[in-house]
């Protein structure tokens, strides 16, 4: 006999009623991820602004939700157990699958409305891109563009940016790569420094002076200096260290020291001497985006602009090959650059009707 709740239910809505056996704790599993994403309590509670007590009941409860150990606690940290590996696997699946239910929603506008975002290494950024992204902008005047000049480069995997352009080529599947050129780096220092020390004529000449150096991994900096200067001991020889690029080259440009800098700076109007030196170094400029970004026309329209502003074929700076800062301004065909640090600058140079069809050429 059917109770007097049940009547007139159908057997479907029985079903629906009965307990689902599955995941239902899905902010643990994310507070999971970030924690053996950043290895402690501490830094993970900090990341996320919650406390480390109540990060801890909330793991204690996810693990007690699967009835298994995840993480063992440690002096140094958080370790993940052989359950944990398994689960964090899967739950990486989870929030890959949770950034695609977000994609899959984003408008395919045609119109070039609403916000795009664009991470990119601060020299890149402040120097190169940000130089010129009124261009872009003159182009699709209802588009915001949120632009993050970092040292450290964004997931965008995760959607914490649209596209990014940095250095180290990525690695993540379902992401679309492009080099966009190639930058090189030379010794340069202000007329000012050649005054007071003279020009360095060798690389053994150059231990005499007073060096400036940009370092935006302390490893990679090491490596790079060991590699340049064997033996060479820092002090009485480094006259300033800095992990930003505006500073390096302020540092530069004020006479502290000899600096190596991108050879583009060259093009530009600045003070800038290089020295003839036969030593120099390079990086590969890389853009990246999910693979679904070519569904978004906001996405596809700065990619498309990017690739189209680092055109090595136009600036001959970005090309593969090494060209020496003095040779580059002859192999320029395009419009003057101007000084990117002059405030004063106001509207750029247009070119004209033969100046642009030279540098298509």
């Amino acid at each position: 006999m059917q109770n007097g709740g049940e009547r007139g239910v159908r057997m479907s809505e029985h079903v629906l009623r009965r307990p689902i056996r599955g995941l239902t704790d899905w902010e643990g599993a994310h507070l999971f991820l970030e924690l053996v994403r950043r290895r402690s309590f501490r830094a993970t509670a900090d990341y996320l602004g919650i406390s480390v007590n109540a990060l801890r009941a909330r793991i204690d409860g996810f693990e007690a939700s699967l009835n298994a150990t995840l993480v063992t606690r440690h002096v140094d940290g958080v370790r993940v157990t052989a359950e944990g590996e398994r689960v964090l696997e899967l739950v990486a699946e989870m929030e890959k699958t949770s950034f695609e239910l977000v994609r899959v929603c984003e408008p395919a506008q045609k119109a070039m409305t609403g916000e795009v975002r664009l991470s990119v290494t601060e020299g890149l950024g402040a120097v190169w891109v940000g130089n010129r992204l009124v261009e872009f902008q003159r182009r699709h005047p209802e588009l915001l563009v949120d632009v993050q000049a970092t040292m450290q480069s964004s997931d965008v995997l995760r959607l914490e940016t649209d596209l990014a352009v940095q250095i180290t080529r990525p690695t993540a599947k379902d992401l679309k790569v492009v080099k966009l050129g190639r930058m090189h780096f030379s010794f340069f220092a202000a007329q000012s420094y050649i005054d007071r020390y003279g020009v360095p004529k060798s690389m053994a000449d150059l231990v005499n002076h007073r060096l400036v150096i940009q370092t935006e991994n302390d490893e990679n900096a090491h490596k790079l200096y060991n590699r340049f200067f064997p033996g060479v001991a820092p002090e009485k020889f480094v006259a300033q260290r800095s992990n930003v690029s505006s500073v390096h080259y302020w540092a530069v440009a004020r006479g502290a020291g000899v600096g190596m800098l991108p050879t583009y700076i060259y093009a530009f109007d600045t003070p800038l001497i290089p020295f003839d030196l036969p030593i120099h170094y390079q990086a590969d400029i890389w853009m990246t985006y999910h693979e679904s970004a070519d569904q978004i026309p906001r996405v596809r329209a700065l990619a498309d602009w990017l690739v189209e502003t680092f055109s090595p074929r136009h600036n001959p700076w970005f090309r593969d090959e090494y060209i020496p800062p003095q040779e580059l301004k002859k192999k320029y065909r395009g419009e003057p650059l101007g000084n990117p640090f002059d405030v004063s600058l106001g509207e750029p140079a247009r070119p004209s009707p033969r100046e642009r069809k030279k540098s298509r050429r």
